[in-house]
């Protein structure tokens, strides 16, 4: 698609390509011809798991290398050094799950009850979930497309049962990719207070 007008409602709005900032765009027709997307049925679910969560940090760059890993891991330990403060560490970086090594629980195995999958706990008030936990070993690849990404983040945010957390924060990957995109689409179509982006 070719560059949008400053006003573009958006492709998933209803006034997609009939809004008057529509007018001589290049794709108005495309806009007009789509069908919004539906809400997506896992909103409520995730709505409802993160509505004892009191924040949540994204750890952000866009570039690999920078040590995001590394500030996630000590934002998270830092802020469990209050007994009285509960925190859940979520790692995103599905190619390059590397918190479970950071943290000193690698070869852990996540359960599920009927209540959802339980993270793994580092400390009484510090819980962790990777995709590394869900590996046959730390040196196994993960070499998947955006949409199997996606439904991973999707299922770590409506199955797993994080129970009350004051604070959650997500390690994510280099760049702005899918799992960025997913995480706060999902975060965001929540309506969820207290979002903040740590960023370098």
């Amino acid at each position: 698609m070719e560059s949008v007008p400053e006003h573009c409602p958006g492709t998933e709005s209803e006034q997609a390509g009939k809004a008057s900032a529509c007018e001589g765009c290049p794709n108005q027709k495309i806009c007009a011809s789509s069908t919004p997307a539906p809400p997506d049925p896992a909103i409520p679910i995730i709505n409802e798991r993160f509505s004892e969560v009191k924040h949540k940090i994204l750890v952000l760059s866009g570039k690999g290398g920078v040590g995001k890993s590394t500030v996630s891991s000590q934002i998270a330990r830092g802020l469990a050094t209050d007994e009285n403060v509960s925190v859940a560490l979520l790692d995103i970086d599905i190619c390059g799950p590397s918190l479970p090594t950071i943290m000193g629980v690698e070869g852990e195995q996540v359960h599920q009850s009927g209540s959802g999958w339980s993270p793994i706990y580092i400390e009484d008030n510090l819980a962790l979930m990777s995709v590394g936990f869900l590996l046959p070993s730390a040196d196994e690849a993960v070499i998947w497309r955006g949409p199997k990404k996606n439904g991973l983040i999707k299922q770590f945010l409506r199955d797993v049962d994080w129970g009350y957390q004051d604070y959650l924060v997500v390690d994510t990957p280099p760049g702005t990719s899918d799992e960025h995109l997913s995480i706060v689409q999902y975060l965001k179509g929540c309506s969820l207070p207290r979002l903040y982006t740590l960023g370098s």
